[in-house]
């Protein structure tokens, strides 16, 4: 038998729910913004169309060379003997000198800041062995953070048919940078770097023009267009946006401005429940005590527009008999939000203590009251 409770909520926000999405004009191939919190996207359009990521590529390639660091299979003030095939690399550059040491450090530097090919190129070899040994690496750790759509063939972006991914995707992999790497994440909104006596500028724009944003990455080809990946905080909340085969890079860098301002001004995101807190007391069967306390084993956000957290509903759905043992963290049912009719996010229900079984007599007891149940 399953009980059903509903829950008024008296304020709030969340997760991810398609059908709040405003409809919000943006002039790119694709584009993405989502609450980082929460997970949920804002708007979108064209999320899961496979397209060429260009130089949002190194992310990916910070992303493994990143996991070395703190896996300590690398260090930052190790250093990489620069190959011939790094020197040569085309496009972007940060000028590393064949048969000459560079720092890891340096080496991150000039490939999140100046975008340098060659940078890529000596993080791998230096990491893996080689390009193709990275690569490997690459797509592990994109199918690991849940990028179904994409797979990498190079390290820095470069046109290849079987070199794709998505916005939803890429929106994947820049919420793993902040969160998994909060230490290096920082590198991304440095707006200069100087290596060889040769200074670049970040190509990110918007690291001059708000104050607020803080990474994280460019891209372009011919094929690819002009892309931006940006994140900015606002009063503790973030978001991310990610433009894909805008005409320019002005038009990159209006359209990712437009997003995010979209994003803060018209959405909350506001905490719920927080992990542990009792929700429920849920009837017990056949233990040694007749009451189960269960909530949430996560912090619970919700993002939602502006004005609507009045009408967010919550169902809590658990099976009778529920009968003991029951362990710290089990799943003893679900809580479903809706808005409007329409499912926002649904959640387990978790016993926030453990119960043994009750004694022999203890269980016939309650057999025998079972049957009459």
């Amino acid at each position: 038998m399953k009980l059903l409770f509903v829950l008024l909520l008296m304020c709030l926000a969340v997760s991810s729910v398609s059908a709040q999405q405003q409809e919000i004009p943006v002039a790119a191939k694709a584009f993405m913004l989502s609450d980082y919190q929460t997970g949920q996207v804002l708007a979108g359009q064209n999320v899961h169309e496979r397209i060429e990521p260009a130089s949002l590529t190194k992310l990916m390639t910070a992303y493994v060379v990143f996991s070395a660091l703190k896996q300590g299979q690398l260090t930052l003030d190790q250093t990489a003997l620069v190959s011939e095939s790094a020197w040569r690399m085309i496009g972007s550059r940060m000028f590393i000198e064949p048969n000459k040491r560079v720092t890891v450090d340096e080496l991150i530097r000039g490939m999140i800041v100046q975008s340098g090919n060659d940078a890529c190129i000596a993080l791998a070899e230096t990491v893996a062995g080689s390009e193709a040994n990275f690569v490997t690496l690459m797509n592990k750790e994109a199918k690991h953070l849940g990028m179904q759509n994409t797979h990498f063939t190079n390290t820095t972006g470069l046109p290849d048919p079987n070199h794709y991914t998505t916005a939803h995707d890429l929106t994947l992999l820049a919420t793993a940078i902040i969160r998994d790497f909060p230490d290096f994440y920082p590198l991304y909104s440095l707006k200069e770097y100087t290596y060889n006596n040769i200074t670049q500028p970040n190509r990110n724009r918007l690291l001059w023009i708000d104050p607020h944003v803080d990474g994280m990455k460019t891209g372009w080809t011919k094929t690819a267009g002009y892309c931006l990946i940006t994140s900015a905080i606002r009063d503790k909340r973030r978001l991310i946006s990610v433009v894909i085969g805008a005409k320019s890079a002005n038009a990159r860098s209006i359209e990712s401005q437009r997003l995010l301002n979209y994003g803060f001004q018209f959405y909350d995101t506001l905490q719920l429940y927080k992990k542990n807190d009792s929700l429920a007391t849920i009837h017990l069967w056949k233990g040694t005590q007749n009451e189960l306390k269960a909530g949430f084993d996560r912090d619970v956000f919700f993002t939602l527009p502006k004005g609507q957290a009045d009408k967010l509903k919550a169902t809590m759905e658990y099976k009778q008999p529920l009968i003991a043992p029951v362990q710290l963290g089990q799943e003893v049912g679900t809580v479903k939000f809706t808005l409007d009719d329409k499912t926002v996010e649904i959640y387990p229900l978790v016993a926030l203590e453990k119960v043994d079984s009750a004694s022999f007599l203890g269980r016939a007891w309650d057999s025998v009251k079972l049957l009459f149940n």
